[in-house]
């Protein structure tokens, strides 16, 4: 007994030559008829090779796995140098914007802001003398008692001084911008992911003092392929599924899709958004998001996306008629990534038997027989 083959392969060996072929009287021509097939010639096909053309609902599906990450992280960091007073901020512990983390001791800054304040009321009280002495100079040029050149001189002073005001104020306000900073600030709510100081240390500016993560909305950052990109648009609703928690799915949504597509890789970047009410879902971890990018097709006749080969008004499958391979030109519909399956529009019925080993040898007209499971 000779046993199946366990993969898509033709036994195209002939028994024997047809030498005498066309010869009057051979014995040869009357035991290989034309038309005669032997069991030598027969494709025998294992039945993980083959699959049966079936009717099913099937929901159009793009595919993005990755990490799953907080949508904002925000890196907090020193704007002046000095030393790390007041920390409050500790790791994993919730922060509302605006609230204080830490003070950074800089007396500098702290006396440099001071005397500007000390210098704008220095100019404000020139200015309030200069403005005094023109009042009266003017009164003495209009009676007579004081020339013109004085009372220029005096116009001139006002203004004098009012420039140095404006000057003191722009630095005043320069030196408590650069005071202000020295108060560190939340600049999101959320939750302190990593805290770089500690109490008393001394910083730069431009150190790295906390990052605050927004864990309210996660964010799968992803590609897809370049044909896919054209079914993918912002707002699509997104199946997202979490290796901790097996069985249960998360509803999200397309956030943006790039308008390029990676000039290396070919495949376009998408991310996708995750709402996470109540900080249920710890980011970092692996994910898979099913994009739901077309409308679900009803009943349609479907295939294992293995059986459909060559691309776009190219595709085809091979199907088994009457004992033997056909190829047959398709024309496809959804396809379903998560099933692995494709809806074909026309070129196959229901039932029909097609071929999803992916071998490239097969020819069509080649017999072909499917041979039982754990038998020949």
């Amino acid at each position: 007994m000779r046993p199946p083959l366990t993969s898509l392969a033709v036994a195209l060996c002939l028994a024997a030559c047809l030498a005498a072929c066309g010869k009057s009287g051979s014995s040869g021509a009357t035991q290989a008829a034309a038309g005669d097939v032997t069991e030598a010639q027969v494709a025998v096909l294992a039945p993980q090779d083959v699959a049966q053309a079936t009717r099913s609902s099937i929901s159009p599906t793009v595919v993005i796995s990755g990490s799953l990450d907080p949508y904002k992280t925000v890196d907090v960091k020193a704007q002046v140098g000095g030393t790390i007073t007041g920390l409050k901020a500790e790791r994993g512990r919730a922060v509302a914007r605006g609230e204080r983390l830490a003070v950074i001791q800089a007396q500098g800054i702290q006396s440099q802001a001071a005397g500007a304040r000390a210098q704008v009321a220095a100019a404000e009280a020139q200015v309030a003398l200069a403005q005094r002495q023109l009042e009266s100079t003017r009164k003495l040029y209009e009676a007579g008692a004081s020339s013109e050149i004085d009372y220029r001189t005096a116009q001139a002073q006002y203004q004098s001084a009012q420039g140095q005001l404006a000057a003191a104020r722009a630095q005043a306000s320069g030196a408590s911008e650069s005071a202000s900073h020295t108060t560190i600030s939340a600049p999101i709510s959320g939750v302190v992911s990593a805290r770089d100081v500690d109490e008393g240390e001394a910083v730069t500016a431009g150190a790295k003092l906390f990052t605050i993560v927004d864990p309210d909305t996660l964010e799968l950052a992803g590609e897809i392929p370049v044909q896919s990109a054209a079914e993918v648009r912002a707002g699509q609703a997104v199946s997202f599924r979490l290796d901790a928690y097996p069985g249960q799915t998360f509803a999200g949504r397309v956030a943006r899709v790039d308008p390029t597509a990676d000039p290396n890789t070919r495949r376009v970047g998408a991310s996708l958004y995750l709402p996470n009410p109540g900080r249920r879902i710890i980011g970092g971890q692996f994910v898979t998001g099913e994009v739901l990018s077309g409308a679900p097709a009803e009943d349609a006749v479907v295939v294992p996306r293995a059986a459909v080969r060559g691309a776009g008004d190219s595709s085809y499958v091979f199907v088994v008629e009457n004992g033997k391979l056909a190829r047959r030109p398709v024309s496809l519909g959804p396809r379903d990534v998560t099933r692995g399956l494709v809806s074909v529009l026309s070129g196959v019925r229901e039932g029909e038997t097609v071929i999803v080993s992916p071998s490239t040898d097969l020819v069509a007209g080649t017999p072909v027989r499917v041979a039982a499971a754990g038998g020949r």
